[in-house]
């Protein structure tokens, strides 16, 4: 099968339109008030592989209805034009491609950061752990 566009150009796509941070930079804004951290891994990646100390988990199946406000399924989290929304994957694969529909939706205040969560642990940036009955 020929698709027009394979995942790489859909990611390449979204890279050229949302903003991305350093992971260092990441890093270090990490705790700020004004940052609401976003993991749109799917809850078993959490479960294996930890997540970032107070993110917030958002998969990426249903993060549109939870970040729009007339969708039934709204989450308050989202509700906050004074913040900024910093989306994590694994790799920053996915992460782009839901900023990028985030940015469509309309919401300017949403970032990811380079290379994703693999990268953030080589790093030594805090990881919490997730058991099974917490997700």
């Amino acid at each position: 099968m020929k698709l027009k566009k394979g995942i790489k150009d859909l990611v390449a796509d979204a890279e050229k339109v949302v903003t991305t941070i350093s992971l260092d930079d990441a890093i270090a804004k990490h705790g700020g008030d004004d940052l609401v951290f976003v993991d749109v891994r799917d809850v078993r990646e959490l479960e294996r592989d930890g997540y970032i100390p107070g993110a917030f988990h958002a998969p990426r199946g249903m993060i549109e209805f939870w970040v729009d406000p007339d969708s039934p399924y709204f989450k308050d989290v989202f509700g906050h034009d004074d913040k900024t929304y910093v989306l994590y994957c694994a790799a920053a694969w996915r992460s782009a491609l839901t900023a990028k529909t985030l940015n469509d939706m309309g919401m300017t205040n949403v970032v990811q950061f380079a290379d994703g969560f693999k990268a953030w642990k080589e790093a030594g940036g805090s990881v919490a752990e997730k058991s099974p009955k917490d997700a």
